[in-house]
């Protein structure tokens, strides 16, 4: 009897500790069950406040751009067609002058001789040739003493002629009008046959060479508008027209040589400048346009925007086109007058009620 009572006290406690534990669990599991219930509930949401726009219809043409470069109207390098020393200059540098305008004078002694001495001989062989045929009227002379007196005045006219092209050659003038640029010579320096004095620019009218890839080759018409901008008139543009189109296509680069004519009033824009192309290929004045915002990429390569339906935002898949000045245009997926998200899409899921910020605002002032 003494071997069991301890036997049996020690059964008695384990069952004492398997009872409390078995409690303790049990009690643990009721409060697990009861926040599961509760997570099982769904809690109210407030709707999340978002901006939103109307889809627009608005113009937007479909162009191409390209960089490009200004080019004089007509542009040439003065150079003179026989050595001599400059008498005078007639002109400033930078100043406009007019076609024909005698710019510089080289030293015409000796030409301006001989074109006096062929005047004279001229004027010899005028009055020979008129006795001549006085004295053939009156059967004076043969017929071969009028033939003689009628060459040497022909001869005479040919070395005046002559003399004077000459003389002239000392005369530099200006091909055009246009703007004189910086002279390279001074007054009494001796220049030689072909040597640079100053450049002459009709910028006027400017062109506008630039390039395009073949592929828009097909596309290409001359009278086609372009807008030319620059980087030293910033936010201007400048209308131009597609003047030429290169026959050649660039082996290399596979590309068209374009060229524009760009009226150049005031003279703002100068020639070798760096300018902006942007070519319109199509004028399509009815297109369905959303800001860049409201669009959000999704994994695929998919993009979608939220459309507002009874005060719940709807995902909507859309093909997208050009992009213009923060604008996409819409290809496919809404129409025009859809109330779309633009702000606060990351706090978005499918179905989601929303409220329009700007109408919140209203509500509330109201």
């Amino acid at each position: 009897m003494s071997i069991r009572r301890p036997f049996v006290l020690v059964l008695i406690s384990v069952g004492l500790v398997a009872a409390v534990a078995v409690g303790w669990h049990l009690a643990r599991g009721g409060r697990a069950g009861e926040a599961v219930v509760a997570a099982a509930v769904p809690a109210r949401t407030a709707p999340v406040v978002v901006e939103a726009q109307v889809v627009a219809v608005q113009p937007m043409a479909e162009d191409v751009t390209a960089v490009g470069s200004l080019v004089s109207n007509e542009s040439v390098v003065l150079r003179p067609e026989i050595a001599g020393r400059i008498a005078r200059i007639g002109f400033r540098d930078g100043v406009a002058v007019r076609e024909g305008a005698v710019l510089i004078e080289l030293d015409a002694a000796v030409q301006r001789a001989e074109l006096q001495q062929a005047q004279a001989a001229l004027d010899l062989s005028v009055a020979n040739h008129r006795r001549a045929e006085d004295l053939f009227a009156r059967k004076f002379v043969s017929r071969s003493s009028l033939d003689t007196a009628q060459s040497q005045l022909e001869a005479a006219r040919a070395a005046v002629a002559l003399a004077r092209a000459r003389f002239e050659r000392t005369r530099i003038r200006a091909p055009f009008d246009g703007i004189a640029g910086i002279r390279k010579v001074s007054v009494g320096d001796y220049i030689k046959d072909g040597e640079a004095l100053v450049n002459i620019e009709d910028i006027a009218t400017l062109k506008v060479d630039f390039r395009l890839p073949e592929l828009y080759l097909d596309r290409l018409r001359p009278g086609q508008v372009l807008e030319v901008s620059s980087d030293v008139l910033p936010g201007k543009r400048f209308e131009a027209t597609l003047d030429a189109i290169d026959p050649l296509v660039d082996s290399q680069a596979r590309a068209v040589q374009l060229r524009a004519r760009l009226p150049n009033t005031g003279g703002s824009l100068r020639p070798g400048g760096f300018v902006r192309v942007r070519l319109i290929l199509q004028d399509r004045p009815q297109v369905l346009v959303v800001p860049e915002e409201a669009l959000v990429m999704a994994p695929g390569n998919v993009q979608f925007v939220y459309r507002i339906e009874a005060g719940k935002a709807r995902r909507v898949d859309v093909q997208t086109g050009a992009r213009r000045a923060g604008m996409v245009e819409l290809v496919a997926g809404l129409s025009a007058g859809d109330r779309i998200v633009t702000a606060g899409q990351l706090k978005l899921r499918d179905g989601a009620a929303v409220t329009v910020a700007g109408a919140a605002t209203a509500k509330s002032g109201s």
